[in-house]
């Protein structure tokens, strides 16, 4: 596997909340800004748009979270992002994966303790990061449990998490404030 390569600073500062665009900072609430919406909001038009899709992604696709969450942090570790992974930890943990689960996502569907449909779900991620396209195994093995709109969104899920964590490597963006990055001695590249 090729070494991930990342800027060593940020290519795109993250903008202060009061140098965000009027539109964008009420679309993002009052609440924490995180980085990646910082840096993205350098080009509003662009935020706005992909923040409707994003919103899809992570609060109203059909699949369950939990699975949902097992595929985007294997993207963000097979593509080497670690703001992703870490954003993700968190996320996952509060869906209802262990920090067990967590740790062996790494390995992929090889990793001891998967169920069948959860190493179906991890092989449908490396095929999608690998081959751009799921194979017929995988996709009859994904069919025992999910529907047609589940699919989809299962591929989209990792379409989006990938094109993030594109941006993410990219532009450098720093981790947001009391997130772990990956674990001690890894820097997120598949073995």
């Amino acid at each position: 596997m090729a070494h991930r390569t990342r800027p060593a600073t940020p290519r795109v500062a993250p903008l202060e909340v009061d140098d965000l665009d009027p539109e964008i900072r009420e679309i993002l609430g009052d609440g924490p800004i995180l980085n990646i919406f910082r840096v993205v909001a350098v080009h509003p038009k662009l935020l706005k748009r992909w923040l409707v899709f994003g919103n899809h992604v992570l609060a109203k696709s059909t699949l369950p979270a939990r699975d949902r969450e097992i595929a985007i942090l294997r993207i963000g570790w097979l593509c080497g992002s670690e703001y992703e992974w870490a954003q993700h930890v968190r996320i996952g943990l509060s869906v209802g994966l262990t920090g067990e689960e967590i740790e062996r996502i790494p390995e992929g569907a090889s990793a001891e303790g998967w169920s069948d449909f959860e190493r179906a779900i991890l092989r449908a991620v490396d095929e999608l990061d690998t081959q751009a396209c799921l194979t017929d195994e995988s996709w009859e093995a994904l069919s025992t449990e999910y529907d047609t709109r589940q699919m989809l969104d299962l591929v989209f899920a990792v379409g989006q998490y990938r094109l993030v964590s594109m941006v993410l490597n990219t532009l450098g963006v720093p981790l947001d404030e009391g997130l772990d990055g990956f674990p001690e001695g890894s820097r997120g590249d598949p073995a």
